[in-house]
């Protein structure tokens, strides 16, 4: 028995470069693509929002001549692009996926974003992957992710990264960095966590939408998660929550 009906999983564009530092590994994509099958094999109705900094981040941009609007608007290209990449991994591991748009794009996908026709591909047995952002410049896919997972009513949004949850610092840098096992949206804020962008991390905490930061390069992590063993949590993640 699965703890969640439905899921919203954001995945950063970085992330499926692996170890290439840029563009797409296709070993990254299959073992993202064998965890979420496994997940919507159980029951899961899961959608995804995928960001896009592997191949163009726009604010990186600005400082190359770009206009801000001109670069958002290749980064929600870009995003499109992994979505495509990630729904062909899922279909090749032998389960059923489709790309919506935030913006129309004619026969890319399976047409425009909308809740409802996101919840019907779900319901179907569809992971929904929703591809360019909000549609709109100056906004993350963090906030993307926000938005889309209050939208479509999922019970929590799923953010994997390489690190296996929050920390007092980026562990990375400071080995001295203390993990969080929960934490509350009130504390995240005072402490100045780094969880997500402030718009993105507003948004769930002023809908309650409960944010679990994990590990997703692990195989099987994902599983886990939404089988919401507590004491396996603890382990490879932090819960957000008010």
């Amino acid at each position: 028995m699965s703890r969640y009906k439905r899921i919203l999983l954001k995945l950063s564009g970085e992330s499926l470069q692996g170890k290439q530092g840029y563009g797409l590994d296709p070993q990254m994509l299959a073992s993202y693509a064998a965890q979420i099958k496994a997940v919507a094999d159980s029951g899961v109705q899961v959608g995804i929002v995928i960001g896009g900094g592997n191949i163009f981040r726009g604010l990186s941009g600005v400082g190359k001549g770009f206009d801000r609007v001109r670069g958002d608007q290749m980064g929600m290209l870009a995003t499109v692009i992994n979505s495509l990449a990630l729904q062909s991994a899922i279909e090749n591991a032998g389960g059923k996926a489709c790309v919506l748009t935030s913006i129309p794009m004619g026969p890319v996908g399976a047409g425009i974003y909308s809740k409802f026709r996101a919840v019907e591909l779900m319901n179907d047995g569809y992971t929904v992957i929703i591809g360019g952002g909000t549609g709109n410049p100056f906004f993350t896919t963090d906030t993307a992710s926000a938005l889309r997972g209050v939208e479509i009513e999922a019970d929590v949004l799923l953010k994997g990264t390489r690190v296996n949850g929050v920390y007092t610092a980026d562990p990375e840098k400071d080995p001295s960095a203390v993990k969080y096992d929960t934490v509350t949206f009130a504390e995240a804020i005072e402490k100045r966590l780094k969880v997500m962008d402030l718009t993105a991390f507003t948004l769930c905490m002023e809908n309650g939408l409960p944010i679990f930061v994990f590990d997703m390069d692990t195989p099987g992590n994902l599983e886990k998660v939404a089988a919401g063993d507590d004491r396996a949590l603890a382990g490879i993640g932090t819960l957000v929550h008010n």
